[in-house]
């Protein structure tokens, strides 16, 4: 190029540039002169571009807008703008500078143009330009007085001497021949510290313009090609280029390394640290960009070069879009016929409307393409107007627009070849139950987006940012109701094995919301399990629907809600928590035993929604009885008849029931650890072993309801009478005669009593029973619970399950496992 034979290498140069929110206000400005002083400091020759003061330019947009619609509050605002350079002059001990001077000289000229604005009530593009010039001017020319005040040797250089650009104002197109000139020119004249006004330029007539939105970044990148700098290095808020939007993702972090093709494609897709125009000077010239955190100037940042990082990760960041709109051009009249997509986007390109994405389908008969949200009546439009024939004619349908969408884009320059990246992607949204709604991916395999509902935006960062940057720890978000003691016993598990669980397991499972019966409560970063009683305490009362609500509006990825309780309130929310994505474990029996049609449409939502609905603990706590018999059927054996012990609270007290206690004595006993209902006659009459046996008979594909078993309640009708559960307990002590009765038939007998549940050739009961010595349920003993399948393959000897069936230790470990068991499928 022109300026080869003049090489500004030997200075080893750098560019610098710093945004808004690095000078906000002259303690931040402090921060940044220190940093120039460091740089001086060891002897780095270099220049510094500023941008406005954060919130400058927005300011000066709005009193512009104010302005042109006639209305006088832009004065107020105008005196706020001058408030804050003011202020920004005093702090920095420059108020008998002849800065001043300029910057009132500036005040005034502003002030005029915006009275003329006023007057004429119009703002044109080129008026807009010149107002919002004022932003740049004015900080850059307040910080080289500041620098000069302390002794270092600057001087003020005003872009607009030194870039040139056309009349495209907004957005103004820089010619680079005698834009470098100009540049080269100047620094090779000048010994002093550069101080360079960004985002601005002017036209070959000397008129204002701006280089669009970030055009400060810009500004920069054009001095570095000029100057052939070594490094152009800019200067914001955050530790360099992120993985991912840390407002949106928490486990976002810095980038060390990354190319200029992945720094494009990452800008492009929405982070938000550079200006996309940034790259292509600092490209074409090969020369590295260093995104640095003004407030930690000590981390090592982001540096972008052509050179892939060495680094295994596949993929390098996630980016999203939002407030676009999907327009999908179909029709029968597309397919096979030659220059549509020349004519849909040269209607577009004439019209200045951008294009952020494009997919077709192999078929040819649809064009999806992503706009603005602000441009997509436009758009419509004119594709309209452009296809008018073939519309009217029933070619081509009325376009398609779809709307709050976002896009989510994958980069990494490692993606290429690599198998296996688009079906980790689409598996960590489909898990989480996100649909994608249109997918692009560019043959340079550099990145690959997909449009998704705006709603799950966030939940699809995290989900995908955790599949390729945290695999190495997974965090599930549990949501539990019921903290009794099932509850209450399960979190002090998940409390002690929690090391255990990241360190062998890599999981993190984080408590974000729980319940009991009055109170709730929600923490984001997780509640801390040390102290959850407390937390609840201190949590606001409120109802069951405020809670599922407020779970779903959460939308994490990787969510799981755990319902310890016998609630019925809470079962009737389990389809919606599934048709959320959300997958459940629960012990409670009630929406598994509820009618057949509700229990089937619960399995056909988890099924539809991709989500797991596990109930293990509904008939042995934590007995593997439901999954060993869903086994059984799924290798295609052939259930012949389940018969069972199902009850740990009635086989605990059928088992001391002996010469040397009375019925009632064991009643207490058993209430006393903890093995019955808080009625106990939903236990001895049955009906908690009733359901068990509906959801045993189901889940061995029978169509059964609660009323198609017979349940004989061997209670005298005086208990069953009982108004409350204190007259219960009364009445089975005064008929202790009626239950030695029974003891002493079983001991007569050489049986033992046991209260029976059992399914064979489609009919099923709840009885109980005096069983002899050959039956395995003889042999039960404490609190156990025995279930015997027999089987086309386990037929002379039935498949046996016995241990532990009742308590609030077994059945919370049961869930425990359930909880792990979904937490490794996501």
């Amino acid at each position: 190029m022109f300026f080869d034979t003049f090489n500004f290498n030997i200075f080893f140069m750098r560019v610098l540039k710093f945004g808004g929110s690095s000078v906000y206000n002259a303690e931040r400005i402090k921060l940044v002169v220190e940093i120039l002083k460091n740089k001086q400091k060891n002897n780095e020759i270099f220049a510094a571009v500023f941008s406005a003061f954060g919130g400058i330019t927005d300011l000066l947009i709005d009193m512009a807008k104010l302005a042109a619609k006639g209305n006088v509050a832009y004065l107020d605002q105008l005196g706020q703008y001058k408030s804050r350079h003011d202020e920004v002059i005093e702090n920095l001990s420059l108020h008998q500078n002849q800065i001043t001077d300029l910057i009132n000289n500036n005040h005034e000229a502003l002030e005029n143009i915006l009275n003329g604005i006023f007057l004429v009530q119009e703002a044109s593009l080129r008026t807009m330009d010149f107002v919002i010039s004022f932003g740049e001017r004015n900080s850059a020319a307040i910080i080289s007085a500041y620098m000069n005040s302390i002794g270092m040797n600057t001087s003020f250089l005003d872009a607009r001497k030194i870039i040139e650009t056309n009349d495209d104002f907004g957005a103004a197109k820089v010619n680079f021949a005698t834009t470098y000139s100009k540049i080269i020119a100047h620094f090779k004249n000048s010994n002093a510290i550069q101080i360079v006004t960004g985002f601005i330029g002017s036209t070959p007539n000397g008129i204002t313009t701006t280089l669009g939105r970030g055009g400060s970044d810009y500004t920069a990148a054009i001095l570095g090609a000029a100057l052939q700098a070594d490094c152009i290095e800019i200067w914001t808020d955050v530790d360099g280029v992120l993985t991912a939007d840390p407002r949106k993702v928490k486990g976002a972090f810095s980038i060390e390394k990354m190319t200029y093709a992945e720094a494009m494609e990452m800008s492009h897709f929405g982070a938000k640290v550079i200006y996309p125009p940034t790259i292509h000077p600092a490209f074409e010239s090969k020369i590295p960009l260093l995104i640095k955190n003004t407030f930690n100037p000590n981390h090592i940042g982001t540096f972008i070069s052509e050179t892939p990082s060495p680094n295994d990760k596949i993929v390098q960041g996630i980016s999203s879009i939002n407030n676009i709109a999907l327009l999908t051009l179909i029709g029968g009249g597309l397919f096979g016929v030659p220059g549509i997509a020349g004519r849909l986007f040269s209607t577009l390109a004439l019209n200045k409307i951008n294009v952020i994405l494009i997919t077709q389908g192999s078929s040819e008969s649809s064009i999806s393409f992503v706009v603005q949200l602000s441009d997509y009546q436009s758009a419509k439009s004119f594709i309209e107007a452009a296809f008018e024939y073939e519309i009217n004619s029933g070619l081509i349908d009325p376009i398609k627009v779809e709307l709050d969408l976002s896009i989510i884009a994958v980069v990494g320059e490692n993606m290429r070849y690599q198998p296996g990246i688009a079906g980790k992607l689409f598996h960590s949204l489909g898990i989480n139950g996100i649909n994608i709604v249109a997918i692009a991916q560019g043959s340079s395999e550099l990145n690959i987006s997909v449009v998704i509902p705006s709603k799950n935006e966030q939940k699809a960062l995290n989900a995908i940012h955790e599949s390729f940057f945290l695999s190495d720890t997974k965090s599930i978000h549990v949501y539990i109701v019921g903290t009794g003691l099932i509850g209450n016993t399960l979190l002090t598990q998940l409390l002690k094995q929690r090391n255990y669980l990241k360190e062998k397991l890599a999981l993190n499972i984080k408590i974000i919301g729980l319940a009991n019966s009055r109170k709730m409560g929600f923490d984001l970063e997780g509640i801390d399990l040390e102290n959850w009683q407390s937390f609840i305490d201190s949590s606001p009362v409120q109802n069951l629907n405020s809670f599922v609500q407020t779970m779903k509006s959460h939308n994490l990825p990787n969510t799981i809600f755990i319902d310890n309780t016998a609630n019925s309130e809470v079962a009737a929310y389990y389809e919606e928590i599934l048709n959320s994505s959300i997958s459940i474990s629960t012990p409670n029996k009630i929406a598994l035993s509820s009618e057949y049609k509700n229990y089937q449409q619960l399995k056909k939502v988890a099924n539809k929604r991709g989500v797991q609905f596990l109930y293990e603990t509904t008939v042995g706590a934590g007995l593997p009885v439901i999954s060993t018999l869903k086994d059984l059927i799924i290798s295609g054996d052939k259930i012949l008849k389940i018969e069972g012990v199902l009850s740990g609270s009635l086989s605990y007290i059928f088992n001391n029931f002996n010469e040397n206690a009375s019925f009632y004595d064991i009643l207490i006993d058993a209430k006393k650890l903890g093995l019955t209902e808080p009625d106990p006659r939903l236990d001895l009459n049955g009906t908690d072993v009733q359901r068990k046996l509906v959801i045993l008979a189901r889940e061995a594909g029978l169509q059964i309801n609660m009323n198609d078993i017979e349940v004989h309640s061997f209670l005298p009708k005086s208990c069953n009478d009982a108004d409350t559960i204190e007259a219960f307990y009364a009445t089975a002590k005064n008929e202790n005669s009626y239950f030695e009765t029974m003891k002493q038939k079983a001991i007569e007998s050489k049986t033992k009593l046991r209260m029976v549940a059992s399914y064979e050739q489609g009919k099923a009961k709840v009885k109980l029973e005096y069983i002899n010595e050959h039956n395995p349920l003889y042999h039960l003993s404490g609190s156990d619970n025995m279930i015997v399948f027999t089987t086309e393959r386990y037929n002379e000897r039935p498949l046996v399950i016995k241990g532990p069936g009742a308590g609030a230790e077994v059945t919370a470990a049961g869930v425990f496992a359930e909880l792990i068991t979904l937490a490794n499928s996501i």
